[in-house]
């Protein structure tokens, strides 16, 4: 038993979804969105601290990050390091999202990157972490609320400048610009990645900040929201269903804040080289859903489909083309 539930085929077949390019949604104003939500941000310092932490690794030195996100509200992070020993000149930087749920735990569960010679920035989501793993960053935000269905997904659904996502992306920016901040790392030389809400958070961070130079989306989260809603019943696009299911009213209304969020139009504008990655059987973020990103994708792109795999996508095995992918443009 391998104690992973997957399920049969239930999306487009692979040869439908290599052309798939469905219509994007996207608001008449959403740069100039965006914009103004950066700019309100950049009007409060960074303020990016790093004190250092010993968990008695001798290979890796951790960092824990404090940086201004949205607003200027305080979010926590970790940067970690190859032991100076063995760092010669700055570093290029993977920049990592979290899972749905997920925090940033405590830093020796990051070593991937730095074992591969890079610094690696870990930012906690705002909110979240009580799930599977611990996170340190309240969401402060308390403006514009709506009543919500448990979860993340339709908090201040009704409006796109009270939607959390909004505080989550602009976080994502401004831990790039943390990162960037730090002596040891290579400022020109930044990747972003993450699997599900992380790859779908990577994905809006390549969109927004244009001089990444790779993305790595893993089974990516938050695009194309409404197929999402119509094909599949697992959480946590169900949220959104379930928030529908009673307020039948305001659906209109819900899609037409998601479209300012929906990795699809950040994907129209991301010029990173990126390789994504699916499984044919998952429920959570639906193939068609990751094809509708990766196939709107602006710059060079890649993408490892896992035949008979569902949310767990590539596991591993994605795992060694990351690495392999990362050393072709890094080195």
């Amino acid at each position: 038993m391998t104690g992973e539930n997957i399920m049969a085929f239930f999306d487009l077949p692979l040869d439908q979804l290599k052309t798939y390019l469905p219509t994007r949604d996207e608001p008449k104003d959403f740069d100039s969105f965006w914009k103004s939500t950066l700019d309100e941000t950049r009007a409060h310092p960074l303020n990016a601290t790093f004190e250092k932490v010993d968990y008695g690794l001798t290979a890796q030195e951790t960092f824990d990050v404090t940086f201004n996100g949205f607003g200027g509200q305080p979010v926590k992070g970790w940067l970690i390091l190859p032991a100076k020993a063995q760092r010669n000149g700055k570093l290029p930087c993977v920049v990592e999202f979290i899972g749905y749920g997920g925090g940033r735990q405590f830093g020796f569960d990051w070593l991937l990157w730095s074992s591969a010679g890079y610094a690696h920035f870990v930012m906690d989501t705002r909110g979240q972490g009580s799930s599977w793993s611990k996170g340190d960053t309240p969401d402060l935000y308390a403006d514009g609320g709506n009543a919500h269905y448990p979860g993340s997904m339709t908090k201040g659904i009704l409006d796109p400048k009270h939607y959390y996502y909004r505080r989550v992306f602009t976080d994502a920016v401004r831990a790039i610009e943390a990162a960037r901040s730090h002596d040891a790392v290579d400022a020109s030389q930044i990747a972003v990645t993450g699997g599900s809400q992380g790859g779908g958070i990577s994905i809006a961070a390549a969109g927004l900040v244009p001089d990444v130079v790779a993305a790595m989306p893993d089974v990516p989260f938050l695009c194309h929201y409404r197929r999402a809603t119509e094909i599949s019943d697992a959480y946590p696009y169900k949220e959104i269903g379930e928030y529908c299911h009673v307020h039948r009213d305001k659906i209109d209304t819900v899609f037409n804040t998601l479209s300012y969020f929906d990795g699809v139009n950040f994907s129209a504008r991301a010029k990173a080289k990126a390789l994504f990655s699916t499984g044919l059987m998952d429920q959570v973020c639906p193939p068609s859903t990751i094809y509708a990103a990766y196939n709107h994708w602006a710059g060079e792109k890649d993408i490892k489909v896992y035949t008979y795999n569902g949310h767990e996508g590539g596991a591993s095995y994605q795992t060694v083309e990351k690495l392999k992918f990362l050393k072709k443009i890094f080195e």
